[in-house]
């Protein structure tokens, strides 16, 4: 939340990739430790605070989120906020034009893989992070940005077997609010925007909602 204190708000949501690459809960860099005080603050004061899973962050157990004060949830989770059911998602499973993309995606989610890399060593799982995010690197500058892009189709289908008119997500770091008509409806779809230059806040309240960007620190 900008200009407030977030333990002032009702709920707190993360949709995921809150790091660069998440590689175990084991991990003893400072990061996490840092991102385990703040978010158990924010619990410990009465907010809940809901943790959405990434493409960067997938890995992260219930042992972190027990530590964090994180209620983790599954994508594609329908919460009402101020009175409006909406679909909460990370975002990179609307991205279907990106076929190589959503291959790797199915295959990195097999428990059998996570199990395989976590049994790593740390230092190992370091290496194949950083791996792992240059070849991502390549990937997007490599693809057409349309294709990594959401697919309008599959926003529609997501927002009907939903049942709702408001999406929010993230992935693609393209923060806007976009209006639109769905089955003779008005509806919307709020993207969140990445925390590199400067970070991105979605604060909804009984006024509407408040996409902004905040200053780097």
């Amino acid at each position: 939340m900008a200009g407030e204190d977030v333990r002032s708000a009702e709920a707190l949501y993360v949709l995921g990739d809150l790091v660069e690459a998440w590689i175990g809960d084991d991990d003893d860099a400072e990061l996490p430790a840092r991102i385990a005080a703040a978010t158990r603050a924010v619990a410990d004061a009465g907010v809940p605070v809901y943790f959405m899973a990434g493409n960067r962050d997938f890995l992260l157990g219930e042992a972190f989120a027990r530590r964090a004060g994180l209620t983790r949830l599954e994508d594609g989770t329908v919460h009402v906020i101020q009175g409006q059911p909406t679909l909460l998602m990370h975002g990179d499973v609307l991205c279907t034009d990106d076929v190589a993309y959503q291959a790797v995606r199915r295959q990195v989610r097999q428990p059998a893989w996570a199990a395989q890399v976590l049994a790593m060593p740390l230092d190992a799982r370091r290496a194949f992070a950083a791996k792992a995010r240059e070849d991502s690197r390549a990937h997007t500058g490599a693809t057409m940005e349309t294709i990594m892009d959401v697919n309008a189709d599959a926003v529609a289908q997501a927002m009907r077997s939903a049942g709702v008119t408001r999406l929010v997500h993230g992935h693609t770091h393209r923060p806007a609010m976009h209006r639109f008509e769905l089955d003779g409806h008005p509806a919307e779809r709020i993207v969140l925007g990445d925390w590199y230059d400067q970070g991105s806040v979605l604060r909804i309240s009984p006024a509407g909602a408040d996409l902004r960007g905040l200053p780097a620190t």
